[in-house]
């Protein structure tokens, strides 16, 4: 595997009657965070209903966040663009573009809380069908083409950019995927990348991971676009580590049954089908269904390489951020990923840990001669002192 990146995907999931201002406080924060520790990416949602994903528009967010920020990139993860003039959502994300020099990524979906699209007079079916549209008009217009087009929502006419992407040509774009093909299918066929969002949520997403970039490379050379780069593909996984399996456990009791909670009783989404009623319960599901890890940074490695096996390589492992432990368990959770995970799956050829672990080997291997070698050294020099205060 090349070296892979890592991220994290931040709905975000705040719990209801919490004082959102604050939430969001620490939603940015972690950003700061992330970026301190070196991780690569941070994918944000946009939601408007049931009261726990309240970042409504991620573009606001990520504006805020690149100013506290000085590497990590930012994604709208995802926008959904079912909802919205297409023209806007590419016209603003040029802008985004400019003002984060290029730090700026579009993720695109049909929306996954009904509760979002029933207020504005769609169902989940015309959603994917708005997708399929006006994905595509966004990408004519961010190729440079003028668009005359009339959809279900929306009219345009002679339109186009005023500006180009800050990147060139383009920034990273990608599609969101659970388990059907659709996402896929509109990655292959304008070339854009794919975010497995229930690689690991679902077993059916976890079993979808191979058939997913199938269905990729088939429809890219199904419309002539260029083989499709792995690098492009982001999956979306669960973990909370510790330095111990029981701390880790321990951890979780702040806030995982809220979480498990909102999607088995107040998100309409079905794909997020999560088993338990009682905290162990759950820290079982997440580690024995094998969608997560709870544990050890070792355990989060056995799941970062279980879903390279099973998906045939992708580029960036996306930590869907949540806030199952309190703010400082869980900013030591990240740490102890980018200390002890990451280095397995970075490093050029040979991956980051390797080349430590060899170097102390070899070290290690040789120290009984260099150790004698430095005692002889300060032997040398100790009568090399000797002689010349005897010769005057």
């Amino acid at each position: 595997m090349s070296r892979l990146r890592f991220g994290v995907f931040l709905a975000p999931f705040h719990p209801a009657g919490q004082n959102p201002t604050l939430a969001m406080q620490r939603d940015l924060l972690l950003m700061e965070h992330l970026d301190d520790i070196g991780f690569d990416e941070a994918w944000i949602g946009e939601h408007h209903s049931a009261g726990s994903e309240i970042i409504a528009s991620p573009e606001i967010f990520i504006a805020a966040a690149a100013e506290r920020t000085r590497n990590i990139k930012f994604g709208t993860g995802v926008t959904s663009v079912s909802y919205h003039n297409p023209l806007w959502v590419a016209d603003r994300m040029v802008m985004l573009d400019h003002l984060t020099r290029g730090r700026s990524m579009l993720g695109v979906g049909p929306g996954s809380l009904p509760t979002d699209s029933a207020m504005i007079g769609l169902n989940p079916t015309d959603t994917r069908e708005l997708l399929d549209l006006n994905f595509d008009i966004i990408m004519r217009l961010l190729a440079g083409e003028t668009v005359t087009e009339q959809t279900p929502t929306h009219k345009l006419v002679d339109a186009r950019l005023q500006l180009r992407p800050y990147t060139e040509p383009r920034f990273d774009v990608a599609v969101a995927a659970v388990a059907s093909p659709t996402g896929p299918r509109l990655a292959g066929r304008h070339g854009a990348g794919l975010l497995s969002i229930g690689a690991t949520l679902t077993q059916e997403g976890f079993d979808a991971l191979a058939h997913h970039w199938s269905v990729v490379e088939e429809r890219a050379t199904h419309f002539g676009q260029p083989a499709p780069d792995r690098s492009g593909w982001r999956l979306v996984g669960l973990m909370h580590i510790a330095e111990t399996r029981e701390q880790a456990y321990k951890d979780v009791e702040h806030g995982i049954e809220q979480w498990f909670t909102y999607f088995q009783k107040v998100a309409a989404f079905p794909q997020m089908a999560v088993d338990g009623t009682n905290i162990r319960e759950m820290i079982d599901f997440i580690n024995e269904a094998g969608i997560g890890a709870i544990g050890t940074p070792e355990d989060a490695r056995a799941q970062v390489q279980r879903l390279a096996d099973q998906s045939g390589g992708f580029g960036a492992m996306l930590l869907l951020a949540h806030e199952w432990a309190n703010p400082e368990a869980t900013k030591r959770s990240y740490e102890l990923i980018a200390q002890d995970v990451l280095p397995h799956f970075q490093g050029h050829g040979i991956s980051h840990h390797e080349s430590t672990v060899r170097a102390k080997e070899r070290a290690r291997d040789t120290r009984s001669d260099h150790a004698q070698q430095q005692l002889a050294a300060v032997e040398h020099m100790t009568e090399k002192y000797a002689k010349e205060v005897a010769d005057g």
